[in-house]
């Protein structure tokens, strides 16, 4: 019996040498769908955006006020001087984004993961951060000029950050 465990797992270890299992990888960028490439100036405000899917895409002055984003993703977006004024992101992921002088004042971000975006120049007056993800330095960073209480949820913007 002893001898019949160290043959089956000797013969198991040569199968698995000889024929090893494919490894395949995907990022990201390759297994979502993009709904816009391009926008400078759109106007998505007020629209219902639940779940969409926006990569690789750059939305220059792009107004997406009071939007309904739940649950979208940005990965890989550039949002410079976009205006994101009370939009609902919540349960959303904007990985490796670029917020540059937008307005995200009495927006919804709870249990938004942002994590590896940068924030510059971003009006956050009244957001609600409650347990999103973001890397301590834009956290700081934001702190910084963060104040108010949304609107709707009633959440203070520096508490919801962790200030």
């Amino acid at each position: 019996m002893k001898y019949w465990q160290l043959i089956t797992s000797i013969v198991l270890a040569i199968v698995m040498f000889l024929m090893p299992l494919s490894a395949e990888a995907a990022s990201s960028s390759s297994v979502t769908r993009s709904i816009l490439n391009e926008a400078g100036g759109e106007d998505f405000s007020g629209q219902t955006l639940i779940r969409a899917e926006f990569t690789n895409a750059t939305f220059r002055n792009t107004n997406f006020s009071n939007a309904d984003l739940r649950g979208a993703l940005f990965n890989g977006v550039f949002l410079d001087g976009a205006n994101l004024n009370g939009v609902d992101f919540s349960s959303g992921i904007a990985y490796v984004s670029r917020f540059k002088d937008v307005d995200l004042s009495d927006a919804i971000l709870a249990d938004t993961n942002m994590l590896r975006s940068t924030f510059d120049n971003v009006n956050v007056d009244g957001a609600d951060f409650t347990n999103a993800l973001l890397d301590i330095q834009q956290v700081k960073k934001l702190c910084v000029k963060a104040s108010g209480v949304n609107t709707k949820t009633g959440v203070d913007t520096r508490e919801s950050l962790g200030c």
